[in-house]
């Protein structure tokens, strides 16, 4: 895959990534970091150890459209659930939200119900993320 030259223009929208909880596997969303910013991006990666207060309150100062979270420690439904109803009660729920990391089959749809745009798995190609985070920051 080719790089961007440096000289590219920033795409509309700001990306938060964070790993939410106390999980320490930060391996994935760094490579997910660096594919956004390398489709032209703005990404601020918040790195490791965040609580959905921190991550909402980031979101909110660092004006951002998109929130990513990575999750490998099972509690992928209390976080999120939590995150969102932040986001909510900042009035801040025009913040799109989307996860990736282990989380089981069965748990995705019922992050999909309580707000969550979309999960990514182990193995999800990059080009995948990337397509979806343009689709989601492109004007109608």
């Amino acid at each position: 895959m080719a790089k961007r030259p440096k000289e590219s223009i920033q795409l509309e929208g700001r990306i938060l990534l964070a790993k939410i909880g106390l999980d320490g596997h930060d391996r994935g969303i760094k490579v997910v970091a660096r594919a956004l910013r390398d489709a032209g991006f703005e990404v601020v990666y918040l790195g490791l150890h965040n609580t959905p207060a921190e991550i909402v309150a980031s979101a909110i100062q660092e004006d951002v459209a998109v929130i990513g979270l990575s999750i490998h420690s099972a509690a992928h439904m209390t976080l999120f659930k939590e995150t969102l109803k932040l986001l909510k009660k900042e009035r801040a729920e025009d913040i799109a939200v989307f996860g990736g990391g282990v989380i089981p089959t069965e748990d995705i749809a019922a992050l999909k119900k309580i707000g969550v745009c979309e999960i990514f798995t182990p193995g999800t190609p990059m080009e995948e993320i990337v397509s979806f985070v343009r689709a989601l920051l492109s004007p109608e």
